[in-house]
């Protein structure tokens, strides 16, 4: 009893929250459960019959084991429950869909009584989540002649489980709240530092937005009962950022629909919108989850009488609205016509969020059921010997006579399965193609975990090449929120077949390496796909998609993802940099010059940026790829010569050497398995046989950027000009200005060295600088603290090995002790240098945050607000981003730097240097 009177206490605990009790995953609990449901005297039999039947998880939890197998014994008679009749088990079974339950209907479909064959039947013709041990028992028993099976495999041909599914609805009538201006983030709707409670659906969507917002939306919900709430972003792009599962699942939450009835918390069908439309990831996971994301396009560029665009003193467009779409407004989205109406008043055409794929992913509540039925589909085609019926929509083949390809087209058409042999395709192509590399984080890894066995997922797709499970994002502080979550997260993934950063068993020491750098020391080969758990998946070597934890949990379940050949932009460089300027800066530039090349059109949303980086290795190429996911580009692509993809892949296989040593590798030796693909690569671009991946010469690009390193004359800043009038320019990463803008004055409280953004460089820069300034000034004094977060272990040893970390130290208050981790994340902060632990640090801001109000000068990605630093009552929180010298002396001043403050103190130092490659980087 011990076990159900702890979760008894935990209900009651709860109630005090507002929570319901928490969904049952342990197989312990429900087995005690069951016990009290088959005592017909127990007390506390009433309860256990509802959280049996309305509270536990399905799929591959050990509690959906003991669900199913008590469901069997009732269908078979071995139990009898008056609550639940065999045809009640059956309606239970069909909601569970995979896992154990596909078991227990496969063990009654071919079993021995007819009657209960033949329901078991029914059900399993609705299911799609079934693995190559499902589908073999089938084949095998309609090989034996078994009629059942062959009644099966035949619905599954035909494409039953999708075809008798009601159809989309013609008219979806929503009414609209407007849950900010500007970009919306999805730290609004998924907050970094609530990321510990993601797993718990209930407990994660108390934080989305506000309480007031969350009455507001139960508001209009009681107001409009036969309507969808929309969730837009006015004036701005909605789900910008990362955390995009959890984001969609409270949007969901909050306005979608229940899947079951007997699984709680999980909803799907959300609907969003936006100005700007929706972000390239937010909406593949609205896709995931059956819902529809709208391109509002309610506000546009005011024209004169000529057609051109009205500029204020800024130079910004004036916008002039288009319709409204105020909180409380009545719209109706037709699925037919595709179009947006107010009443009877057509707004805006629709049909891109209504292309015959979304169609299917909106019928089948979800793309995953998609992809796992035309898996079925095929399976069952090939085993009756027939060609299977036309049921999904096609494939979307775009092919262009004549036309060449660019490096994403190169890619996608080596990599796509399913397509008409020998077409090549073009961009638009709608295309599945298989995964190479996946990666999963920590803060959302719990929820791939619940993902896969949702989709009733045991192992690794063979196709994968090598897996990695990271624990970045929680590395600074080892609370008792990690210590409970991440031990299990890493046992599941490592039990999964993917290589872990922490060993469930404690043989190797944990690595905290910022995930995106080990995907890019293991990614050995430029054609390949990649993707990740995060917005900052974006390699320098291959395509990488970041992407929400469902499609994590697909990609590693099947080795394949779905998705659109994207449009891709040309960036190329010209000049010289100057010697003061880090590279840093012009990633910084391009994205100013690039607004200011096309009239403030940002070209990047939602394509792909080929950049023609040359003579930059992968790990300094990463600093660009890696702003990517800020410039809103849905991914990115290096170009790189000969030679220096050769160094990148030499550098990766040594970091994949160290992992090996350090005991990570698998039992399938999957770390050794990559070396050898990498040595493959490296012999193919020597010999000439392959040389490294270019566009070609007449590829089709929808811009060209031509970056002018010449202009380039002071650092860049990404500021979020958080107190601009217009509340829509805020948050955004597109206003970048020079340190000349802030005139040596900006008080800077904070600085930040460290995230994904940096690379060793970045770390001896700083040491450097700091022995610069001693000898200038005869000692180092900081104004303001500084806090160092190294992305990887690796580049620690190295600078220890080199002696610069002797120096780092040698001016620090604070080092990392991985023997005794921190237990609880810092709040105040001294005038000192803090050397902590690699991770992620203050960027994913779930840990350690700067103190409310600070302006913080960091190298990061993020500087949305309340990510970094929360604003307080009377100042707004600040981060800005820069490069690792203008944080360095920020910090040292406690302001913002002068130019030639900053000319001085650079002075000698070796920055990151780029040079445009002389070569022509096409075939």
């Amino acid at each position: 009893m011990n076990i159900y009177s702890d979760y008894i206490k935990e209900i009651e605990e709860r109630k005090i929250q507002g929570l319901h009790p928490k969904p049952i995953d342990d197989a312990q609990l429900l087995s005690e459960i069951i016990a009290q449901i088959k005592d017909l005297d127990n007390a506390n039999r009433e309860d256990s019959l509802q959280f049996f039947i309305y509270n536990t998880l399905p799929g591959t939890t050990s509690a959906a084991g003991e669900k199913a197998k008590f469901l069997k014994e009732i269908i078979l008679g071995e139990s009898v429950v008056k609550e639940i009749t065999p045809a009640f088990a059956f309606e239970l079974l069909s909601h569970m869909k995979g896992g154990a339950s596909i078991k227990v209907l496969l063990d009654l479909a071919l079993g021995n009584d007819a009657a209960i064959a033949k329901e078991a039947a029914s059900v399993l013709k609705t299911q799609v989540y079934l693995y190559d041990a499902d589908t073999s028992r089938l084949k095998e028993a309609f090989e034996n002649g078994n009629a059942i099976a062959k009644e099966i495999i035949e619905s599954y041909a035909k494409a039953e489980f999708f075809t008798k599914l009601p159809e989309v609805a013609e008219e979806i009538k929503v009414v609209t709240f407007i849950a900010g201006e500007g970009d919306i983030s999805t730290d609004l709707l998924s907050p970094g530092n609530q990321a510990h409670s993601r797993s718990d659906r209930e407990l994660h969507g108390k934080c989305m937005i506000t309480p007031q917002a969350q009455e507001e939306i139960k508001a209009l919900q009681a107001q409009h009962p036969d309507k969808s709430v929309m969730l837009i972003a006015e004036k701005g792009t909605m789900g910008v950022g990362s955390s995009r599962m959890s984001g969609v699942n409270n949007v969901a939450l909050w306005t979608g629909k229940q899947a079951s009835p007997y699984i709680p918390f999980v909803n799907f069908a959300p609907i969003v919108g936006g100005t700007n439309g929706i972000s390239p990831i937010f909406l593949t996971t609205v896709d995931v989850t059956g819902g529809i994301g709208l391109d509002l396009k309610n506000w546009v560029k005011k024209v004169d009488a000529e057609g051109n665009v009205v500029r204020n003193e800024s130079g910004e467009p004036i916008l002039e609205q288009a319709y409204s779409v105020a909180t409380g407004t009545v719209l109706t989205i037709n699925t037919k016509t595709k179009k947006l109406y107010n009443g009877d008043q057509e707004l805006i055409d629709i049909s891109r969020s209504f292309t015959p794929q979304k169609m299917e992913f909106i019928k089948a509540g979800g793309s995953y059921a998609i992809v796992f039925g035309k898996k079925l589909q095929t399976f069952a085609a090939k085993t009756l010997g027939i060609e299977a019926p036309a049921v999904f929509a096609p494939s979307k083949e775009i092919s262009h006579e004549g036309q060449g390809l660019t490096a994403v087209e190169k890619i996608f058409n080596r990599n796509a399965v399913g397509t008409t042999p020998g077409k090549v395709l073009h961009a638009g192509s709608d295309v599945r193609v298989e995964v190479n590399i996946v990666g999963s984080q920590d803060t959302t890894g719990l929820m791939t975990a619940q993902e896969l066995e949702s989709m009733a997922a045991t192992v690794i797709s063979p196709i994968v090449d090598g897996a990695y499970q990271s624990g970045c994002h929680t590395a600074s502080v080892w609370d008792k929120k990690a210590q409970a979550n991440i031990p299990k997260l890493m046992k599941f993934m490592n039990d999964f077949g993917l290589i872990t950063a922490r060993d469930p068993k404690g043989v190797y020491h944990s690595m905290t390496d910022v995930i995106h750098k080990v995907l890019n020391d293991i990614t050995i080969d430029e054609w390949a796909i990649i993707i990740g758990g995060d917005s900052h998946t974006r390699m320098s070597k291959g395509v990488a998609f970041g992407a929400d934890s469902g499609t994590v949990a697909l990609a590693l379940a099947t080795g394949e993802a779905s998705m659109p050949i994207p449009e891709s932009v040309k960036v190329t460089f010209k000049g010289e940099m100057k010697s003061y300027m880090d590279f840093r800066d012009v990633v910084h530039a391009t994205q100013a010059q690039m607004l200011k090349q096309f009239g403030g059109e940002n070209v990047f949303q939602g394509r792909i940026i080929e950049v023609h980086i040359g003579t930059l290795t992968a790990d300094q190429a990463f600093t660009f790829t890696d702003w990517t996911a800020e410039m809103k580009a849905k991914a990115s692509i290096c170009i790189s010569e000969d030679e220096t993809l050769i160094e990148s892949l030499e550098i990766a296989k040594g970091r994949i050497q160290i992992m090996i040593d350090k005991g990570m590798d698998n039992a399938k030796q999957v770390l050794k398995g990559l070396i050898a693909k990498a040595d493959k690569r490296i012999a193919e671009i020597r010999s000439g046989e392959k040389p490294a991946l270019t566009p070609d010469a007449n590829a089709k690009y929808y811009a060209e950027v031509v970056v002018d390193l010449d202009v380039i004359a002071e650092p860049m800043i990404a500021d979020p000009d958080v107190n601009n009038a217009d509340v829509s320019k805020r948050y955004t990463h597109d206003t970048i200005r020079p340190l000349s803008f802030y005139g040596g004055e900006k008080k800077v409280d904070l600085g930040f060295i460290g995230s994904c953004m940096v690379h060793k460089g970045d770390m001896k820069i700083l040491a450097q600088m700091l022995k610069n300034i001693e000898a200038q000034q005869g000692k180092v004094e900081f104004q303001a603290p500084l806090v160092v977060a190294p992305p990887t272990y690796n580049i620690v040893d190295e600078l220890k090995a080199e002696g610069d970390w002797e120096v780092l130290q040698k001016y620090s208050g604070f080092e990392f002790d991985d023997n005794a981790p921190k237990a609880a994340a810092r709040t105040e902060y001294e005038n000192m240098l803090y050397l902590e632990r690699p991770g992620c640090n203050l960027c994913m801001g779930n840990q350690e945050k700067a103190a409310k109000g600070d302006t913080v000068m960091a190298t990061s990605t993020r500087l949305f607000q309340g990510r970094v630093v929360e604003d307080t009552d009377t100042k707004k929180g600040e981060s800005l981003l820069s490069s690792t010298p203008v944080v360095v002396l920020s910090t040292i001043l406690g302001r913002t730097p002068t130019i030639d403050e900053y000319t001085a103190a650079v002075d000698g130092i070796n920055l990151t240097k780029f040079a445009p490659s002389h070569k022509q980087l096409v075939k």
